[in-house]
C-alpha cells in the first residue's frame, strides 16, 4: 500500500510500482487537470508541484512519493475561488484552447511561491519545458506577471 500526499488529502492505494504519477491522478483519482499528450517529457502538460517544486507527472513514478506533497492545478483553487495565477490567465486572455496551461500555471505556481516579482527571463527559465501549441505566449507570461504582483499583495496582507 503507498500513500500518497495530493492537494491536501490522503490517498491510500494499491500500486504494481511501474504507474507513473501521471496514470495514478488520472486513471485511479480522476483528477484529469493534469493533461496526457506527449508522455516523454518534451511539453510540459503534465507539470505538477512535489514540495514546490515542478514535476513531470509523465515521468513520475507515483511509487516513489510516499510522503512527498503533491499539488496538482485541482488543488489550487480554494473552494469557488481560483488562485491568483488561475484567475489572472482568466483576465489576461491567456487561455486559448487551455489544453496546456494547467501545465503553465503549474510551472508558474512554483516560480512565484519562490519569487513573487520575476523578470521576464525568469518566467522564460521557469516555463522552457511548457509548449504552447496556439503560441499565447506573450498572454501567459502577463498573466505570471500580473498573478505575482496580486499573490505579493495577498502575502502584505497576510
Amino acid at each position: 500500500m503507498t500513500t500518497l500526499h495530493i492537494n491536501g488529502k490522503k490517498y491510500q492505494l494499491e500500486l504494481k510500482g511501474n504507474e507513473t504519477l501521471l496514470e495514478v491522478l488520472r486513471n485511479n483519482l480522476g483528477l484529469t487537470g493534469t493533461k496526457t499528450a506527449c508522455e516523454e517529457s518534451e511539453c510540459g502538460t503534465c507539470t505538477v508541484n512535489i514540495n514546490g517544486k515542478s514535476v513531470l507527472a509523465c515521468i513520475t513514478m507515483a511509487a516513489a512519493l510516499e510522503g512527498d506533497r503533491i499539488t496538482t492545478i485541482e488543488g489550487l483553487s480554494n473552494d469557488d475561488v481560483l488562485h491568483p495565477l488561475q484567475q489572472a490567465f482568466l483576465d489576461k486572455g491567456a487561455v486559448q484552447c487551455g489544453f496546456c496551461i494547467p501545465g503553465f500555471i503549474m510551472s508558474a505556481k512554483a516560480l512565484l511561491d519562490k519569487n513573487p516579482e520575476p523578470t521576464r527571463e525568469e518566467i522564460d527559465y521557469a516555463l522552457d519545458g511548457n509548449l504552447c501549441r496556439c503560441a499565447g505566449y506573450l498572454k501567459i507570461i502577463e498573466a505570471i506577471e500580473e498573478a505575482g504582483k496580486i499573490m505579493k499583495e495577498q502575502q502584505a496582507q497576510n
